[in-house]
């Protein structure tokens, strides 16, 4: 698996290959349509997102070692979003969360193509999975 840093960028880069900002808005809305459906035992208060202005829900657990994350939005756009989180944090260890650089948002330049609120709900998707890290549940 590649390293958490090299994830991003190369998601990144798969941003940066589209022209103008609509074009990224519907990239993200396509890499929500990748989602496997969340399970609806899953979608509860204990799931929910903080800081999210749509809501999310993210189902985070341990398997062999190794966080495992489900999710989903009802907002289309946070789908992809939820996406994006997922292909960064799952099948990581809680070792590699330990010293994770919390800037993705500036990383990924999608303070360029999402609102403040939303990128307030990324956050809190970042803060949910970083707080399992450190206490082994939400």
């Amino acid at each position: 698996m590649n390293s958490i840093e090299a994830v991003v960028d190369d998601i990144r880069n798969d941003l940066e290959f589209f022209d103008d900002e609509l074009q990224k808005y519907d990239y993200i809305i396509d890499l929500g349509k990748k989602l496997e459906a969340l399970d609806k035992d899953k979608k509860n208060d204990k799931n929910l997102v903080d800081g999210c202005t749509s809501k999310v829900w993210l189902d985070i657990s341990l398997e062999d070692e190794k966080l495992v994350l489900r999710g989903t939005s009802d907002a289309i756009i946070v789908k992809g979003l939820v996406y994006i989180i997922i292909q960064i944090f799952s099948g990581r260890s809680l070792a590699e969360l330990k010293d994770f650089n919390m800037d993705i948002l500036s990383r990924l330049n999608l303070s360029e193509i999402i609102t403040p609120s939303r990128q307030s709900g990324v956050a809190g998707m970042i803060n949910k999975i970083m707080e399992f890290s450190k206490n082994g549940n939400i």
